[in-house]
């Protein structure tokens, strides 16, 4: 019998007012503090008018590009077998994907250097939809790590 209980129910969330999109949702969700929703809206929103102010696109179609490039296909995941622990490489589910994805982008936005959120934001979700930037070194480094440890793929069960 598992030791765990599996997840019934997926929460759904309200789609954001501007752009429609419940990912955007989540990803403002993500990034506020202390309850302060209306203050992460803005610099959610103020980013995505950087975004189209620098390049002229859309902001919402470079968050989605960057989202899609920062989302990692494999990670490892800590195995106990007979006193050792192995770092065993997995495939990575596609909620999980999105969820890495967003706090990788967010993580590396806030270690920036610059003046504010918002700009901070822009400039890393560009950087994520030209493959560059924080948070796609950090999904390099965790596939680096998977193709280290393939050796004990076969712990993945």
């Amino acid at each position: 019998m598992a030791r765990r209980r599996t997840k019934s129910l997926v929460r759904q969330m309200a789609p954001d007012s501007r752009f429609g999109s419940e990912v955007v949702t989540k990803f403002i969700n993500t990034m506020m503090w202390d309850g302060k929703k209306s203050t992460a809206t803005t610099i959610f929103n103020d980013a995505m008018d950087l975004i189209k102010e620098k390049t002229g696109a859309e902001g919402i179609e470079t968050f989605d590009k960057a989202l899609e490039n920062v989302k990692p296909q494999i990670e490892v995941k800590s195995r106990r077998v007979g006193g050792v622990t192995y770092q065993v490489p997995i495939e990575v589910y596609p909620m999980r994907k999105q969820s890495l994805a967003i706090r990788w982008i967010i993580g590396a936005a806030r270690s920036r250097n610059g003046k504010s959120m918002a700009q901070k934001l822009s400039s890393e979700l560009l950087d994520a939809a030209e493959n560059n930037g924080g948070a796609i070194k950090k999904k390099e480094e965790v596939k680096r790590m998977a193709e280290a440890n393939r050796a004990f793929s076969h712990y993945a069960w």
